[in-house]
């Protein structure tokens, strides 16, 4: 039997190849493909293999072992980036409900991590949430608050730095007034006002690394991503992300996404509709 997917590509790619690209994928992003994705594979990486007259999947793969560069650029290319603003409504309602009036009574500036951000709508849809607070609580928050933005991808980070979005992507959830008050047309481009730019960092970080250079949180979103990774990943992530908490600092994930096996790390708060975790403070 002819394992190669000659129909489905112009590329050889058998099975032992294409289980070994899953292999080197996971190891690298966290990011787990199913057995069936190989012309989602084929299409993602076509011109990057061109570019380099590669036919099939083993010169991939080893030309992916001598060039790091190689590597981000195949990892970028499978990563989904789907996003929009105010995602599901629900996480920003909470924080306007719960996590911004904790935050006010804070006598410290707080720390927002907003992980993998992509192209940055969810970082800004936060930042115009905490100006609306702001705008209508004028005498209840006057510490400062930090956002870090990270993503796997420097493509997509880049353009969440840069905070210039077409009017398609604008329309994908964001409300008319926030947009005449947020943001200024440029063009064929809508601008983040400079308000909204203030204090934010942006940094390229994979979740499947070492959280210790990443500092302590408020509050961490990290939505809708940990459905790409396998169990023992998310276990993994979702630990060191209690460790990048404040105790009794909270995490939101996806509307998908839930944790399971480690009520010693987190508390479980139904907001209905959503869902809050906040870190339990745990003995050295």
């Amino acid at each position: 039997m002819n394992n190669s997917l000659k129909s489905a590509s112009p590329f050889d790619m058998s099975t032992a190849d294409y289980q070994a690209f899953c292999t080197r994928l996971e190891s690298e992003s966290g990011i787990q493909l199913n057995t069936d994705k190989q012309y989602l594979v084929f299409s993602r990486l076509r011109s990057i293999m061109a570019e380099s007259n590669m036919s099939n999947m083993s010169q991939l793969l080893s030309s992916m072992s001598r060039s790091e560069s190689l590597t981000h650029r195949v990892v970028d290319a499978l990563t989904v980036n789907e996003t929009f603003w105010f995602r599901d409504d629900h996480p920003y309602r909470i924080l306007r409900e719960v996590i911004f009036p904790e935050l006010a009574q804070l006598s410290r500036p707080s720390q927002i991590w907003s992980a993998a951000c992509s192209t940055g709508q969810e970082l800004y849809s936060i930042r115009i949430e905490e100006a609306e607070y702001r705008r209508t609580h004028p005498q209840k928050w006057h510490q400062s608050l930090h956002l870090l933005a990270t993503d796997i991808s420097s493509r997509v980070l880049k353009q969440a730095k840069e905070g210039s979005y077409s009017s398609l992507a604008m329309q994908r959830g964001m409300p008319k007034d926030k947009l005449n008050r947020y943001f200024k047309a440029a063009g064929d481009q809508w601008q983040v006002n400079t308000q909204l730019q203030a204090n934010n960092e942006f940094r390229l970080f994979n979740l499947h690394h070492s959280f210790s250079p990443m500092g302590r949180f408020d509050v961490i979103f990290c939505r809708n991503v940990l459905i790409y990774f396998s169990q023992e990943r998310k276990k993994a992530v979702l630990t060191s992300m209690h460790s990048a908490l404040r105790p009794g600092g909270y995490l939101l994930l996806g509307g998908s996404e839930v944790i399971h096996g480690l009520n010693d790390l987190y508390e479980t708060l139904h907001c209905r509709p959503g869902i809050l975790y906040r870190a339990k403070a745990v003995a050295a």
